[in-house]
């Protein structure tokens, strides 16, 4: 109940009162500082001063005195409890204004700091609903539906085409191509045969295939994603006050050079006047007003910045990490190379006859080759004949050839003998981490059409201008070692590491943080989730990204314009400036009002008034963050 009472009067509407009452106050006490005739209010039987401090000061003192019950050691001592006892002195000599004032501040940081702070988190919830419910079981012969919680290791289950797999498992019979990309990020699906392992809450994107089940329930692949999640989350630590930071050694000087005042002057005023002015009001607005202003700004140019937590450690980032499909690249099959190894079949009649083979396949690659010709507008044949062979390639009678289209393999296997020409331009296009399909006619390689996820032109720039902010750029992916390198290469970025799963990913990133590095993530995949919660600072794309990727980051690019990471770069420097800068100037105008109030040239009501000036200038700076020009 009185948690309630607390929450009801912190808020915005109570505020707005308390603000009133306090501006009605005001105006009565102006008039009779500067030598005017006493005014009343006689409309109110009591002080309005009164309002505001009731208002403001019952949820600044409970926040006191939660903190002496609840916090360990020297935290116990805290900004609220200083100007808790600056407001009871100023009540005590009759100063209600000045109480009023010094709690109305408080009361305004805290509500500027919960708008900054406040974070969706529902990542997690979405992350869990990706887990597989049921499974297919295969026992005495029969196939039967059961739960994914009562699978257990050893269990032989099928997995039909467009099926998530539930579990992990090791393929038993068959051949397919699985969609790794909420595990792995890759871009391409990989051809899976016997023998080989599967993950849980992957994709079976062509063919049928038997599993057995080797890591089931907690210790599947996507439940141990969960939990990286999780783990991520909880370590997560809330942002801490500067002012609080400070308190344990301010609290014990106010009160020092207010005794001290009161023993060789032998004026009580002076003493209060000494504790209203010593309070850290403009110190706790400078931090979220900046922030504010920032993420406004941020907000223009499409960048969500969720957390001023996260906003202020961007700007002490040494280090970023980006994953590549999706996030380097737009994350989408094209075709990149056309070769023709006959001089007199063109690249366009190559095209033509491998789409009109591939017409009718589902497999990826195919799909892909197809949508490029049909988009090139390339006239494609019907074929006559058309047979699958699962995860290795195609046969098709287009035109009265017979066209083979598959990997290296499945062509030697048909009798297709590949030479060294052919051989070095597969190398090369492996080399550039291109996906490639050879096509045959008639037991001859006629030519090969590669397929590579696109790089996204800023790429290159944005690397730069990160390195000419002396930035570290390392490159995390699931994708295979050539492929990483590849890309790594085109945009600039000299570290790679990859073929890593998403716990290798939080192991890179924990590692760069040992070495005392500020590290932020970059990525748009499920699996990147755990590493964006890991970093200090963590960016997802927006627009394609998936949903638990952006929901547990702290900033999203709304249009995935990987350009305006310089841009958040050099915001987030110019904040974190500018709350240093407020600072200094909040304590340079408090040491000032503490030594006119010594001089008793302030009294509690002019020094709360010189206080408030001071604050509402540290605003103004803060706040002119918002129309500065970063580009």
């Amino acid at each position: 109940m009185l948690k309630k009472i607390n929450n009801f009067l912190a808020g915005l509407p109570m505020t707005i009162v308390a603000g009133a009452f306090l501006l009605l106050d005001l105006v009565p006490h102006l008039i009779e500082e500067f030598g005017g005739a006493p005014v009343s209010l006689f409309f109110l039987p009591f002080d309005p001063a009164w309002v505001t401090i009731v208002i403001s000061g019952i949820p600044l003192l409970y926040l006191a005195i939660w903190r002496i019950i609840h916090n360990p050691g020297i935290s116990k001592i805290s900004s609220a409890l200083l100007i808790c006892i600056a407001m009871f002195a100023a009540i005590a000599i009759g100063d209600l204004f000045a109480a009023g004032e010094v709690v109305f501040i408080m009361a305004i940081g805290a509500l500027l700091e919960e708008a900054t702070t406040n974070r969706a988190k529902k990542g997690l919830k979405k992350l869990i609903s990706l887990a597989p419910t049921m499974g297919r079981r295969l026992k005495d012969g029969k196939e039967e539906m059961i739960p994914a919680e009562e699978i257990r290791q050893g269990d032989i289950l099928r997995i039909l085409p467009g099926e998530t797999i539930p579990v992990d498992g090791t393929i038993i019979n068959g051949e397919t191509s699985v969609d790794q990309s909420i595990m792995t990020g890759e871009s391409l699906p990989v051809d899976k045969g016997v023998g080989e392992e599967v993950f849980c809450g992957t994709i079976n994107r062509f063919g049928s295939i038997d599993i057995s089940a080797t890591k089931v329930g907690e210790n599947s692949s996507l439940q141990k994603l969960i939990r990286m999640v999780q783990d991520a989350e909880n370590k997560q630590a809330p942002m801490q006050r500067i002012a609080d930071r400070v308190a344990s050694w301010l609290v014990p000087v106010a009160l020092l050079i207010a005794i001290l005042a009161y023993v060789f002057t032998g004026n009580i005023v002076t003493a209060v006047t000494v504790l209203v002015v010593f309070c850290p009001c403009a110190l706790v607005l400078a931090t979220p007003t900046a922030i504010m202003a920032a993420i406004g700004q941020a907000t223009k140019h499409g960048v969500i910045i969720k957390s001023g937590e996260a906003l202020e450690k961007m700007g002490k980032v040494d280090t970023i990490a980006f994953d590549k499909t999706g996030t380097l690249t737009y994350g989408r099959l094209d075709v990149s190379d056309m070769i023709s190894f006959d001089e007199t079949i063109s690249e366009i009649e190559l095209l033509s006859l491998a789409a009109s083979a591939e017409s009718k396949s589902e497999h990826p690659l195919g799909k892909a080759i197809v949508a490029y010709a049909k988009a090139k507008e390339v006239p494609l044949v019907e074929s006559t004949t058309f047979r699958m062979t699962t995860g290795k390639g195609i046969f098709a009678e287009v035109d009265n050839r017979s066209l083979l289209c598959g990997n290296e393999k499945f062509l030697i296997e048909n009798g297709v003998s590949i030479d060294d020409t052919i051989q070095s331009a597969l190398e090369r296009l492996r080399t550039q981490g291109k996906a490639s399909i050879l096509i045959a006619d008639n037991q001859k390689s006629i030519g090969v059409i590669a397929l590579s996820d696109v790089l996204r032109p800023e790429a290159k720039d944005m690397v730069s201008r990160l390195s000419d902010m002396q930035t570290r750029t390392v490159l995390l992916t699931g994708d295979n070692q050539k492929t990483a390198d590849y890309f790594a290469e085109q945009v600039g970025i000299s570290e790679v590491r990859a073929e890593l799963l998403p716990e290798e990913k939080v192991m890179n990133i924990e590692k760069l943080q040992e070495e005392k590095h500020k590290v932020c993530m970059i990525g748009d995949g499920v699996n990147d989730a755990p590493a964006l919660k890991t970093a200090d600072v963590s960016v997802a794309m927006g627009s394609m990204g998936s949903d638990i990727a952006v929901d547990a980051a702290d900033v999203a690019l709304m249009s995935d314009d990987i350009s305006k990471i310089p841009y958040l770069k050099r915001l987030s420097n110019a904040t974190v400036k500018t709350i240093k800068v407020s600072i200094t100037l909040s304590m340079c105008i408090n040491l000032v009002a503490i030594i006119l109030s010594l001089m008793e040239v302030l009294t509690p009501t002019t020094g709360a008034l010189l206080h408030n000036i001071g604050s509402c200038f540290v605003v103004l700076i803060a706040a002119l963050l918002y129309d500065r020009k970063f580009d």
